[in-house]
């Protein structure tokens, strides 16, 4: 048993963060297939007076699954958007999208309901569709232009973006507008973040650093001494501007990601990430 419980700790340490939010949201439909009744108490209710009472739902919600292909369907898209992203970006800025994409959302809906006609009260919002709306169009924002392999043919990102947002749309007069509004609220979030990142703001910052600070509350470990950290800024990717410059395009691309991979998005330089940017389009 010790030894299963080991392989078990192992194989999730070597998983990437949106990976370990996959794990999650099976744990709780698993979780919710034994015990139905715990469910309701992660979903987000359609009515605001219920909603002050349950405001952690705003987030649970994107964890909480019903059906098994809702299910499938969202962690297959996370799973695919979760690989390009950390090449990319750091695992901080992926977890910022997944929260203040259903955080999005879930705000989106409750406005739904609380202004416009109520014939559907009582319907509460569950999946991590928003979630997943927001790291996929980020990256149709960010580098709308960077081909995929959809099967045997190449697709700009841009154009699965716009599929999706259209679709989305034109549902909006079903039986479940309010779930796909939540939906275009986490894409709006999205596309507002990869904007604003172009511009050098990173608007996750703020939530990042409340999130640092309310887990901080569970950590009891040593303090260890601190380490100043001095960034060579006449370096690019570790390398002089000399050498930098002598590589070619795909080469230089490579060191940026290996730079990202090892020390984050944010270690990287204004010029680095100037690289990155236009590399991307």
């Amino acid at each position: 048993m010790t030894s299963l419980n080991q392989d078990i700790k192992y194989k999730l340490s070597r998983l990437n963060v949106l990976e370990k939010l996959i794990v999650v949201n099976v744990v709780v439909f698993v979780v919710g297939l034994i015990f139905s009744p715990l469910l309701s108490w992660l979903e987000l209710p359609s009515e605001f007076s219920k909603f002050i009472f349950k405001p952690w739902t705003l987030v649970t919600y994107a964890f909480t699954h019903y059906g098994f292909w809702h299910l499938a369907f969202n962690m297959l898209w996370l799973y695919f958007v979760a690989r390009m992203f950390l090449n990319l970006f750091s695992p901080k800025m992926a977890l910022n999208l997944y929260f203040l994409g259903a955080i999005s959302g879930g705000i989106l809906y409750l406005l739904f309901f609380e202004f416009l006609p109520k014939g559907r009260l009582g319907v509460s919002l569950v999946g991590a569709s928003a979630s997943v709306m927001a790291i996929l169009i980020f990256l149709c924002a960010y580098m709308p232009n960077q081909e995929v392999r959809i099967f045997t043919f190449n697709i700009k990102l841009w154009y699965i973006g716009a599929a999706f947002v259209g679709l989305d749309v034109l549902r909006l007069f079903g039986e479940n507008g309010g779930g796909y509004l939540a939906h275009l609220g986490g894409a709006l979030l999205g596309y507002i973040y990869a904007k604003q990142l172009i511009k050098g703001k990173d608007i996750g910052k703020g939530f990042e650093k409340f999130m640092d600070g309310f887990l901080s509350i569970f950590k009891f470990k040593k303090k260890s001494p601190l380490k100043t950290v001095h960034k060579n800024k006449s370096k690019v990717g570790g390398y002089t501007k000399a050498d930098f410059n002598a590589f070619s395009n795909q080469k230089k691309i490579d060191v940026i990601l290996d730079k990202i991979s090892k020390s984050g998005y944010d270690s990287l330089t204004a010029e680095e990430k100037d690289f990155l940017f236009r590399a991307g389009k």
